[in-house]
């Protein structure tokens, strides 16, 4: 029986043969890694890796039970380990791969991109890489440079934990049934825990969120609260700047700053 793509999924499932290739490849998976793929749908990624990985290799998470089912009943719990789960409240943890070790990949709901990635964020420990499908536009803003008009909160948060790359478009007719806007695919691998550098995580992210709430005005106006207690003249920026006018390590350099008053 065909399953119908549910909207409150945000389902469209994959269905270009050479663009499933061509993203495997990218992938290049080997066996003895551990491989987590987020939403299998129709199983056109897991088809494709099972066979390249050990037994047991590939873990999947899946929130929709009838997919859920057909994977269940296509591939034996000695191939596919299937998680039926939200992805957002997953604990990546519980597959138990070595710290660093594990590869994530995945055709990502457009409903839940961002949120997801920020999931993942915190756990980018234990990850080796990631390759996701995303809708175009939330990659061309994660790998923005500062400067730019797609430059935002997304990127900042991203690129002080991840060296990333849109590796290539895919067009709508690649799926079924077909968005309306294009894909893309991107590469983003961990940094070291020493190169991110940031002492407290929840006021970076309050600073960066509070810097693009109105991206439009200066930072002497959204960052007056801060700035109150450490001007920001004092650690080299600009308070005429914008909040697109930082690099993602002027925010790291500031909120540590701020952090170490705390202390």
């Amino acid at each position: 029986m065909k399953h119908v793509a549910r909207k409150r999924f945000g389902q469209n499932f994959l269905v270009d043969r050479g663009i499933i290739e061509k993203i495997v490849a990218a992938i290049a998976p080997r066996p003895g890694e551990t491989m987590l793929e987020i939403g299998p749908g129709l199983g056109a990624l897991t088809a494709v890796l099972i066979p390249a990985l050990a037994p047991g290799a590939l873990h999947a998470v899946e929130l929709d039970r009838d997919l859920a089912a057909r994977l269940r009943q296509r591939y034996g719990a000695e191939l596919l380990v299937l998680h039926e789960a939200d992805a957002l409240s997953f604990e990546v943890a519980r597959i138990g791969a070595a710290p660093g070790r594990l590869r994530v990949v995945g055709n990502l709901p457009y409903n839940i991109s961002s949120p997801l990635l920020f999931h993942l964020a915190q756990v980018s420990e234990l990850i080796q890489d990631q390759h996701f499908m995303l809708q175009r536009e939330v990659v061309e803003r994660m790998v923005a440079p500062p400067g730019t008009p797609a430059f935002g909160r997304l990127s900042v948060m991203l690129q002080v934990r991840y060296h990333m790359e849109l590796l290539f478009l895919v067009p709508g007719t690649a799926f079924e049934p077909a968005p309306k806007v294009e894909s893309a695919v991107v590469r983003m691998i961990p940094r070291h825990a020493g190169e991110v550098g940031i002492i407290d995580s929840e006021l970076f992210a309050n600073l960066v969120a509070q810097a693009f709430s109105m991206r439009r005005k200066m930072l002497r106006n959204t960052l007056a609260a801060y700035a109150a207690r450490l001007p920001l003249i004092e650690v080299g920026i600009d308070a005429t700047a914008r909040a697109e006018d930082l690099a993602p390590t002027d925010y790291v350099r500031y909120a540590n700053r701020l952090a170490q008053l705390d202390s």
